[in-house]
């Protein structure tokens, strides 16, 4: 069986963060999470696995090779103009023979729920369709279930029949090539895979499997944060630098060749830490925190459930919480980033002018690459600011901000 990564979207709906980086390439616990799921893959014994690519897909090409490094073989197939799902799934009729594990960009599949699939597929010899349970799925689309075979497929009904929706994870027989040779364009001009599943609904059975466990949608860049804590839960000890023995350490951290954790220092796991980065002295970092590569987190610096990107600083005095900050980053001392209301309700984000809900009630900053701020600055929360952005001494960020902006 080989798998198949559909990852060639631009990742517009994750700006700023993906202004220079290809979505699939953003570090969730300590990797890219493409790399998650290649992982995943391998453990289920699919070690030959074909990616979708678009957006700088040099940065991908040069990340994975051809596989080698990570156990697997890697192909590549470069979409370039979207025409919808159904046809990046129609884009490897020629070059799979068999069965085939579909899995869409921006899910993040576990190995147990990887394995799950692949056994539940040789027992029901057909098609699967992962599928979990949502609290609100008027987003996605609703499935309907009879005696574990997709009945029916409505698409995002005002009063959804069900809260079960497709989880963007298939094992899909060859026999969806006929579908989607059959299936015609939609009113957005585009193949839509869903079209594609009714029709080969029709002529053999669609199978489902359950996800068991939490399931990993990074559709927004505040997504990061929670597949950041879902991947990091079994994290296990793993210290290749140094680590100071007047550091205080409470459960599981990783430190990177290189990294040093400087006295004085507090850390609660699970906690990553990359190469070559320096940490405190009496620096505190709190549980479901990753610190990327060459980065350096100063004197009494707390960091809190936040992803910090590579070649970035943190330096004296300075609070972090619930955010992502980009590559090249750089925050004045005593930058202080707030991640909560005061009326503590949901954090609102503006998101093409509009104000839009982000599930979350802690969030702080989303923040592009090389960003600057000044000594003293404030962050207000639910903030975006795009990359480039300069951010003044003793000013005060909030809403979002085009990229390159100044803020004074």
């Amino acid at each position: 069986m080989k798998g198949y990564i559909l990852a060639a979207g631009e990742g517009l709906r994750m700006r700023p963060l993906t202004a220079n980086i290809p979505k699939p390439l953003l570090p969730v616990a300590g990797k890219p999470f493409l790399e998650h799921n290649i992982e995943a893959f391998k453990e289920a014994g699919i070690k030959d696995i074909i990616l979708l690519v678009g957006w700088r897909a040099h940065r991908i090409h040069e990340h994975l090779g051809d596989g080698k490094e990570f156990g697997v073989r890697i192909e590549y197939v470069e979409q370039k103009e979207r025409l919808g799902t159904a046809h990046a799934i129609g884009m490897v009729k020629d070059m799979v023979d068999g069965p085939f594990f579909c899995l869409y960009g921006d899910i993040v599949l576990s190995k147990e729920t990887t394995k799950a699939m692949v056994a539940h597929h040789k027992k029901v010899k057909g098609s699967v369709m992962a599928l979990t349970s949502v609290e609100d799925p008027r987003r996605y689309g609703s499935i309907v279930v009879e005696d574990g075979v997709v009945k029916d497929i409505i698409e995002k009904a005002e009063v959804p029949p069900s809260n079960i929706i497709n989880a963007g994870a298939y094992i899909l027989d060859p026999e969806i090539f006929d579908a989607i040779a059959e299936t015609k364009r939609s009113s957005r001009g585009e193949y839509e895979v869903t079209d594609s599943f009714k029709i080969l609904m029709k002529k053999s059975h669609l199978y489902t499997h359950m996800i068991q466990g939490e399931w990993i949608d990074v559709a927004r860049p505040w997504d990061l944060l929670e597949a950041n804590r879902i991947l990091m839960a079994g994290l296990e000890t793993k210290i290749e630098g140094d680590v100071s023995d007047r550091t205080t350490v409470i459960g599981s951290i990783q430190v990177g060749k290189g990294s040093r954790v400087l006295p004085g220092s507090y850390i609660i796991g699970p906690a990553i830490i990359g190469t070559e980065c320096e940490i405190g002295p009496n620096a505190y970092i709190r549980p479901s925190t990753c610190i990327g590569d060459k980065c350096k987190i100063g004197a009494a610096v707390e960091i809190k459930n936040s992803i910090i990107m590579s070649h970035t600083n943190v330096p004296h005095l300075s609070y972090v919480g619930d955010s992502v900050l980009g590559e090249r980053c750089n925050l004045g001392a005593g930058t202080k980033v707030a991640n909560l209301r005061l009326d503590e309700k949901e954090v609102q984000v503006v998101v093409d002018g509009r104000k839009t809900g982000s599930g979350r009630r802690k969030l702080g900053v989303i923040m592009g690459d090389d960003v600057k701020t000044g000594i003293n600055a404030s962050i207000d929360v639910g903030t975006v600011i795009g990359e480039g952005t300069m951010i003044g001494m003793g000013a005060v960020a909030r809403g979002t901000i085009a990229p390159k902006s100044k803020i004074f």
